[in-house]
């Protein structure tokens, strides 16, 4: 892969997403959205490459995946009107089904093409691949820590503004109430990540985003999420009680322990 490719990669993204702007002002800040988040993960996946010393190589590919991750989240909400994989399908598996319409990658090699494939198909997984070479999972690592560094700032951004700008396509359509499940409290407290089918409330899915420090890989993420402080701005909005207290500082303590040690 060349520096040639990326550039020509990139030219495709934008004439690709310009087709799906219309004149309808509402559905395009949806577009648009996504546009940007795909901007600013390219952006991401290279701050990480560097700071990992990649090669040029490494680094031609790791953004790559970057700027295909997301690429079918534009079909997705052009046919079912919203970006809840659970109401609609699998954003990444169309994000193949479009890669491989539009023959995007007809000049990598074929061990590129794999690799790429992969990164995007688990780019959303809830587990990682059993059996795959480490190559592939440290791709794979990457682009889900470069993924994530950008969703919180996203979330963060709109809560922020939400009382003046409410967008129902945020909030996947989680009831505004002021309580936290209790399956969710306890997934935070056993440092693990929260499970999608147990979200209820909007309170529950900023756990939710919370519990994602918990599938970080590599120092420079820890650090990228201290350094932005994501997760106290996050807590910031939920009830202060103190169980959610509690769950939040087992977050906040893990990013501590892993910023300086992985």
């Amino acid at each position: 892969m060349k520096n040639s490719d990326l550039t020509h990669l990139k030219s495709w993204f934008a004439d690709y997403v310009s087709g799906y702007y219309t004149a309808d002002s509402s559905y395009n800040r949806a577009i648009r959205i996504k546009e940007e988040h795909t901007k600013r993960v390219c952006d991401n996946i290279v701050m990480l490459g560097k700071a990992l010393d990649l090669s040029e190589q490494e680094m031609l590919l790791a953004e790559t995946t970057a700027l295909l991750h997301d690429i079918g989240r534009f079909k997705q909400y052009a046919v079912y009107d919203t970006f809840n994989d659970m109401n609609s399908k699998n954003h990444a598996r169309l994000g193949l089904q479009q890669i491989g319409v539009h023959k995007i990658l007809h000049i990598f090699s074929k061990y590129e093409k794999r690799l790429v494939a992969k990164a995007v198909a688990y780019h959303n997984a809830a587990v990682l691949p059993e059996g795959e070479d480490e190559k592939t999972l440290f791709f794979i690592r990457l682009l889900r820590d470069a993924d994530k560094l950008d969703i919180w700032k996203v979330f963060i951004d709109y809560y922020n503004e939400r009382e003046k700008n409410p967008n129902p396509i945020i909030e996947l359509g989680l009831a505004d109430e002021p309580v936290c499940s209790p399956r969710v409290l306890q997934a935070l407290k056993e440092c693990k990540s929260v499970s999608v089918n147990d979200l209820k409330t909007l309170n529950d899915f900023k756990l939710l985003l919370i519990g994602w420090a918990f599938d970080l890989n590599f120092a420079p993420s820890f650090q990228a999420l201290q350094s932005h402080k994501y997760l106290e701005q996050l807590a910031s909005t939920l009830p202060q009680s103190k169980e959610v207290k509690e769950a939040v500082k087992q977050a906040h303590n893990y990013v501590i322990r892993c910023s300086g040690k992985l």
